[in-house]
């Protein structure tokens, strides 16, 4: 596997390994794209690379390569956030380390996971470091929501999409490292939309159980209850994390309807094995109304997401679902 391990995401590491073979790497990149495609992953393969002792990295067995991959390289540091931000003193720690020559590596890279959830002040201080390199470093940013960084910090990065990966790559990934058996990997696969977090994820026996819950509540819902429809509000949990995975999960139940109700094929859904289901939500709801509530699941994660009431956003959300 190319490129310590990566499946897929042949353009941006082509981009990454002519850079270092030039001799001009970027002292700032932000590699973004879909959640769980695989960005931190090749973030931290690069910042291997850019310290590996072997003549073709990363070699993933030098000494440099087996510190970084058991996370003990003094040189490759991973800027943690507090709760949901990534506040001024993790940045401020960043700039102290900066100050001092690389302790054992060629360079000093630091991964910035995340890195939309910066606060003003983090990033506003970040900044500072981004206008004025220090010769040695490397900064990496990942983000699944670009727009959510300023354009000042924008406008200093390198940009290296990682897109949604392919089917058949998503597949390999979890026949090769998870132990799935070729169909079960199809189906996963099908359903994942390019990403591997995300097959890993639907996977998962309470995922599963939720999205069966979902769909089944969506497609036999009587719009006339407003206590049965409340009742949803209640089913997608009460911490900010679990809420919003759960409201991504509602998102593509009508995604799903809409995508079967225009086009009456099976092959396009993603959650491609609850067929019947999907059916029935189509069934009950013209495409007008589904467009409608997905706008409002929408709304309802924005809100979620700038930590808005949680409880009132759910119920706001459940009543005004068609």
């Amino acid at each position: 596997m190319a490129f310590g391990g990566i499946y897929g995401h042949e353009k941006p590491i082509s981009i990454l390994r002519g850079a270092m073979e030039k001799g001009r790497t970027a002292h700032a990149y932000l590699f973004y794209g879909m959640e769980g495609v695989g960005k931190r992953t090749a973030a931290a393969a690069f910042a291997r690379a850019l310290n590996c002792l072997d003549p073709s990295p990363p070699c993933d067995a030098c000494l440099s390569c087996r510190k970084a991959l058991h996370h003990h390289h003094p040189d490759i540091v991973t800027i943690a956030g507090e709760g949901q931000f990534i506040k001024i003193g993790a940045v401020k720690e960043l700039q102290e380390q900066m100050k001092f020559s690389p302790r054992e590596g060629i360079r000093r890279v630091f991964i910035l996971p995340e890195a939309d959830r910066m606060n003003a002040a983090a990033a506003n201080a970040l900044l500072k470091t981004l206008e004025e390199p220090v010769a040695g470093n490397l900064l990496i940013l990942t983000t699944s929501r670009p727009h959510a960084l300023p354009m000042t910090i924008l406008s200093r990065c390198q940009h290296l999409r990682f897109a949604p990966l392919p089917q058949e790559e998503v597949a390999r990934f979890l026949r090769d490292r998870e132990d799935f058996d070729a169909e079960a990997a199809e189906v996963v696969a099908a359903s994942a939309g390019g990403s591997i977090g995300k097959a890993l994820e639907m996977n998962r026996e309470d995922f599963l159980a939720m999205r069966k819950g979902i769909l089944e509540y969506l497609s036999s819902v009587d719009p006339a209850n407003p206590i049965q429809r409340l009742s949803l509000a209640g089913r997608l949990g009460a911490e900010r994390e679990e809420i919003l995975e759960n409201l991504r999960i509602l998102r593509t139940c009508y995604r799903d309807a809409l995508v079967m109700r225009e086009t009456g094929e099976p092959q396009r859904l993603i959650f491609r094995d609850q067929t019947v289901l999907v059916q029935a939500l189509a069934d009950r709801l013209p495409g007008r109304s589904i467009l409608d509530n997905l706008a409002i699941v929408e709304a309802a994660m924005s809100a979620i997401d700038q930590n808005a009431n949680k409880t009132l956003t759910l119920e706001t959300m459940a009543i005004k679902l068609l």
